[in-house]
């Protein structure tokens, strides 16, 4: 019996983010690193969407966000000199690099990012170009349209 489940009837009628069952078949599957730091995919509106992520004891320095063929790399860790003269009696915060990968959907474009009370927010927005959009063609009634 297998333990594998398909995501698939969810995301039939999803927008903006047409390979997000990787997304969810990844966390789901529990890989190495896919579970730090926790995160949330949020969708705003029918364009717009938005990653949280739970950056706690980072600061801006520390963060690094890039696009690749269509991936966006969230790339966590300490600076070297940071907390050279600090002893920790107890370190409960995790301060550890990560790296994080989503593959964005066509047209799906990053808008901004923030961190702000240890949540680094990612703004998306599906941005279609004209020539990809749906065109209404008028139909001309009986009349044979012809370039004589």
């Amino acid at each position: 019996m297998s333990t594998a489940f398909s995501l698939a009837p969810l995301f039939r009628s999803s927008v903006g983010f047409d390979r997000f069952n990787d997304l969810f078949e990844a966390a789901a599957r529990n890989e190495q690193g896919s579970s730090y730091p926790p995160y949330n995919v949020e969708k705003h509106g029918d364009d717009q969407y938005r990653i949280v992520v739970a950056a706690a004891g980072f600061q801006d320095e520390d963060l690094d966000l890039q696009v690749e063929r269509g991936v966006l790399t969230v790339t966590g860790g300490k600076r070297a000199d940071a907390g050279k003269d600090v002893t920790f009696l107890h370190q409960g915060i995790a301060q550890r690099a990560f790296k994080l990968s989503f593959r964005l959907a066509d047209h799906i474009e990053v808008k901004a990012a923030a961190l702000a009370n240890g949540l680094l927010n990612i703004d998306l927005v599906r941005i279609v170009p004209e020539e990809a959009k749906a065109k209404r063609i008028p139909i001309n009634g009986a009349r044979p349209v012809l370039n004589s």
